[in-house]
């Protein structure tokens, strides 16, 4: 079922800067930050944080471009970075 729903023009604004592409849709973007803020085992400061970074349009679009940069093969695994620099995390 599809809905439709009245918010003011400034939360519209708002909504754009968030979203990570011109294309991602209003329902994704809700979708993204509501699963993204879940309150399950998050502490206060948690939650701050993690608002702040999806408050952020030019973090969450990096991070965004980072993993389908990732996806596309460009990255590098995790294991490879810790034997390269010899970390035992």
């Amino acid at each position: 079922m599809v809905t439709t729903i009245q918010i003011e023009e400034s939360l519209k604004h708002k909504l754009d800067n968030l979203k990570i592409h011109h294309r991602e849709t209003y329902n994704e973007l809700i979708f993204r930050l509501i699963s993204a803020s879940s309150p399950k085992n998050a502490s206060r400061e948690s939650l701050i944080e993690t608002i702040e970074v999806l408050s952020d349009p030019g973090t969450m679009r990096e991070i965004a471009e980072a993993l389908e940069s990732y996806q596309r093969g460009k990255g590098v695994d995790f294991e490879e970075v810790k034997k390269k620099l010899k970390l035992d995390v």
